[in-house]
């Protein structure tokens, strides 16, 4: 049988590494591929088990922006693509799309392998640009997207326009830029992620990037009824598209292009890891719809990966939030898809059993498309290597290990690595939303401060801050004040805050929607979990442990009397906010701004990020900027922050 929770542990542990070190760090350490393979892995075992780990990275789209940037809000969320790989999946998919919508076309476009850039146009002026981020919230880089020449800083249409694209660097251009600088640039995503994010956009004018636009995300006045009539607008309007667009009526067509362009692939001057298919007519994607993660009406094929064998030179292991240890395979580096590689997955005992791999031996490594590599399996035994031994205790503080189906995990709850990722968690912009706090901040809390659980957090002072290095008054200020802010919390957040095993957001929100109150959440009992959709007896187990849990329940306690206030889920029959379309301006004292879109949904409005003549409310803070003049000139209504919460409470 198998032990879904473990399995999805040790998948989500590696993924979320994988997406730090790609989203954030812009230092990729594994291959699309081998993500893909484990993403989708998740994906299924989600899908049979009906469970969804808090940290799963199928919750959320993408990573967290950078700092050193302003953030960029986008009008329509942005989301990841579905995949596959292999025919038999493309087939299914289709015959899915056309069963309910025989006449569909599809359209067949590269996928790009760059970094994806937002782009913003009013009066046919260039007015902002900003990174994907996570897909709610990326970061504001107008001024070096203002130096790609490929973008036009202005265009024919005159109404407000959101342009999605790639920022690319032809390998030919990257071959020039290599030849004089001082550092030469390994690989062509690694040379635009840099570029884009670099503060001097005078750097990132040396690199020449450009802008190969794809999709409009939103546009005032005007409706598109195919992909094909949305590519033309686009290349009407300036804007530099790829040389490869093609609209398919079947399956065999599809395929046919794939492999047309599989034979081409290599002779580009642009990175590119597949097709993107998607359903021709706009007004079919909209009746198809979209999932939490991505649309329905869309697929990438992905290709092939490579591989490379190599010598394990070592294994360490990694404990987790959850207390699971994660092998790390420790290899001689190898260059492969453009970069060096010296670390790769080894997923659990199970795993490295299964595969037979041993240290000292060579084995497969697998990475495409430059980005972490995988061990494959054995591919030549070595006189002296040697078994791979399992720790007997845990790493970070040297506690008792229990060995749980194929995973190990540390069972000290005072595990100093267990408890600053809870903490982080606790923090995190879909939790507390706590601004300033990052894992280096929080290893410094701990070092520094001793901080042992989450509610440690609202002990800290001013004047411990000024204490660390890089906390000068302002960021000290800062942090308290967002500490503060904290303490009023929509209930789905709380919940998700606790860190309770198998809840993520949407289960969060699923609780609070149903139970109202906290207080009726913590006293359910597992026949009232059970009849909520989508909750399964491990879920529901899960949930009820926590709460019948001493610790759990001393914890929650403390946290109360730290003055955490939570605002309850209202009835939304009676909410004066249900069915309202709401746009939120300015900064509000009371919530950030993610709490309170929270609070708002689970009143019932609909968030929007901008306002046009269908907005029925505008709630604004300090500072509100254009959207409350824009309200005003259409006759919307718009209320202060001290209105709102008065709302809120009847």
């Amino acid at each position: 049988m198998i032990d879904y929770k473990a399995e999805m542990e040790k998948l989500i542990k590696e993924l979320n590494i994988h997406i730090h070190n790609y989203y954030v760090l812009d230092k990729p350490t594994i291959s699309d591929f081998e993500y893909d393979q484990m993403y989708d892995k998740l994906v299924g075992l989600e899908r049979e088990s009906g469970i969804v780990l808090p940290s799963s990275p199928t919750l959320r789209v993408g990573g967290e922006p950078l700092t050193g940037f302003k953030k960029f809000e986008h009008v329509v969320p942005l989301y990841s693509l579905d995949k596959c790989q292999n025919f038999e999946e493309l087939k299914s998919w289709v015959n899915g799309i056309k069963k309910e919508f025989k006449d569909s076309t599809f359209s067949v476009e590269y996928k790009f392998d760059g970094l994806s850039i937002v782009v913003e146009y009013e009066n046919g002026l260039f007015i902002k640009a900003g990174t994907r981020g996570n897909g709610q919230v990326g970061e504001d880089v107008s001024a070096q997207v203002k130096t790609i020449k490929s973008v036009p800083l202005s265009i024919p249409f005159k109404g407000r326009l959101v342009v999605q694209g790639e920022g690319m660097i032809t390998l030919s251009n990257l071959e020039k830029y290599n030849k004089t600088a001082t550092e030469p640039l390994k690989n062509a995503r690694n040379a635009v992620a840099g570029a884009i994010r670099n503060l001097n956009p005078k750097e990132t004018a040396k690199r020449k990037l450009d802008l190969f636009a794809y999709s409009v995300n939103y546009i005032e006045g005007k409706n598109f009824k195919t992909q094909s009539e949305m590519n033309k607008f686009l290349i009407e309007n300036g804007f530099k598209t790829a040389n490869f667009f093609k609209i398919c009526k079947s399956c065999e067509e599809i395929i046919s292009e794939i492999e047309n362009v599989g034979k081409i692939k290599s002779g580009l001057d642009i990175l590119m890891d597949g097709v993107v298919i998607k359903v021709n007519e706009i007004e079919s994607r909209e009746e198809i719809g979209y999932t939490t993660k991505f649309p329905k009406w869309a697929i990438a094929y992905k290709f092939e990966p490579e591989e490379i064998s190599t010598k394990l030179e070592d294994v360490v292991w990694q404990v987790g939030r959850t207390g699971k240890l994660t092998p790390i395979a420790l290899i001689s580096p190898v260059k492969l898809a453009g970069a060096t590689i010296s670390r790769a997955t080894l997923n659990n005992l199970g795993d490295i059993e299964r595969k037979g791999v041993k240290i000292g031996a060579r084995v497969f490594v697998r990475r495409s498309n430059e980005v972490i590599p995988e061990i494959l399996g054995l591919a030549e035994d070595c006189p002296n290597s040697k078994e791979i031994v399992a720790p007997k205790s845990c790493p970070s503080c040297g506690g008792n290990l229990s060995e749980v189906g194929a995973n190990l995990f540390c069972m000290n709850i005072d595990c100093p690595k267990q408890i600053k990722d809870s903490i982080v968690h606790f923090c995190s912009k879909e939790a507390m939303d706590i601004e300033g706090i990052s894992e280096k901040t929080i290893d410094l809390f701990y070092e520094k401060f001793g901080l042992k659980k989450i509610s440690d957090i609202y002990d800290l002072t001013y004047d411990q801050l000024l204490e660390l290095d890089k906390f000068k008054e302002k960021k000290a200020k800062n942090v308290i004040n967002s500490i503060e802010k904290s303490k009023n919390v929509s209930l789905s957040c709380f919940i998700y805050a606790l860190g309770i095993k198998n809840v993520g957001t949407k289960t969060a929100k699923d609780l609070a929607a149903n139970f109202k109150t906290f207080k009726s959440l913590s006293s359910a009992s597992l026949d009232e979990l059970l009849k909520i959709r989508d909750i399964g007896e491990i879920v529901a187990k899960s949930i009820y442990d926590y709460f019948n849990n001493l610790n759990s329940r001393e914890e929650i306690e403390r946290l109360f009397e730290k003055g955490i206030k939570i605002v309850e889920a209202q009835n939304l029959k009676e909410s004066y906010f249900t069915n309202k379309k709401v746009v939120l301006t300015g900064s509000l004292n009371s919530y950030s701004r993610l709490q309170a879109t929270k609070l708002l949904e689970e009143n019932g409005a609909i968030v929007l990020s901008s306002v046009s003549k269908n907005t029925d409310l505008v709630i604004y803070g300090s500072e509100p900027g254009s959207k409350l003049e824009k309200a005003k000139k259409l006759g919307v209504e718009t209320i202060a922050e001290e209105e709102f919460l008065k709302l809120l409470k009847k």
